[in-house]
């Protein structure tokens, strides 16, 4: 008789074979092409209830599973201060998964919220502060986020209409403030879409959006200018299918010769192709 397979075994094998192409052989890109994982690293999967870390936890937990490069997980859940049904649906859905997270709490919803001013930029910057120091404090020189290939994309659009510069996120970096510790975006080459659809397909249901000042429309500017761009990014693709891939590659493609002005993100001197002209 045929034994019925766990749901988490099931969702598992969906991502290295149903979604194999767009979704594991993506993930396994990024890893690779940008080195993102070394023999012993303790990485720090970092989950905060949504489709994207979730997803990034399973596709750690398979890498782990079959990698030669020996190395380390735990997944962690800060909870900056969430309605109580955004706690519980985020701890059904590690168990339906059986990831075994470990939760610990702050209160960096409060202390954003009553900083004035828009607190998004200030709620970021501390959460990513405190997933740091909880990764190290339990031994991981690593932290992984879910941020995917659509966040790169409109990140670098974002920055050019509303910042007045060119930049976007990088696949890792070296933390600023925490010695020998560092971010890694394993589902950098990894499209939205196909995260959605591994979630439809699985019948899986995520936070879509647990933060507090989403109540309130006075600080929902910064997330309605990337709707904006996410909805400007699917508008060019009806008449270029090939946008957001050519946007992705042009990110590692810069041609510095035809660039009339940068700054220099170590000391932030600017310069000019006059310089040298």
């Amino acid at each position: 008789m045929k034994r019925e397979l766990e749901k988490h075994t099931i969702i598992e094998r969906s991502i290295i074979k149903k979604y194999r192409k767009t979704i594991w052989n993506n993930f396994i890109r990024a890893v690779k092409e940008y080195d993102l994982i070394k023999e012993n690293d303790c990485i720090a999967v970092c989950i905060s209830g949504g489709k994207d870390s979730m997803l990034l936890a399973k596709c750690m937990e398979q890498l782990k599973r079959h990698s030669e490069v020996p190395f380390s997980l735990k997944y962690i859940v800060m909870d900056p201060g969430y309605a109580k049904p955004n706690r519980e649906l985020l701890e059904e859905n590690a168990k339906l998964l059986n990831i075994d997270i470990e939760v610990f709490e702050s209160n960096i919803f409060d202390v954003a919220y009553s900083a004035g001013g828009s607190p998004c930029y200030l709620c970021a910057r501390m959460r990513r502060g405190a997933l740091y120091d909880k990764a190290r404090s339990i031994g991981c020189n690593k932290i992984a986020l879910g941020h995917h290939f659509d966040d790169v994309i409109e990140t670098a659009l974002m920055s050019m209409m509303y910042s007045s510069e060119i930049k976007t996120m990088l696949p890792k970096l070296h933390s600023t403030n925490f010695e020998e510790m560092e971010l890694i975006r394993p589902l950098y080459c990894v499209k939205e879409r196909d995260i959605i659809s591994w979630c439809n397909y699985n019948d899986l249901h995520f936070l879509r959006c647990a933060c507090r000042f989403t109540e309130d429309s006075a600080f929902d500017e910064s997330l309605s200018k990337r709707k904006e761009t996410k909805e400007l990014i699917k508008k060019i693709r009806e008449f270029n299918p090939n946008a957001d891939d050519n946007i992705f590659r042009s990110l590692h493609n810069v041609n510095m010769a035809t660039i009339p002005g940068w700054r220099d993100s170590d000391c932030g001197e600017t310069h000019s192709f006059l310089d040298n002209y």
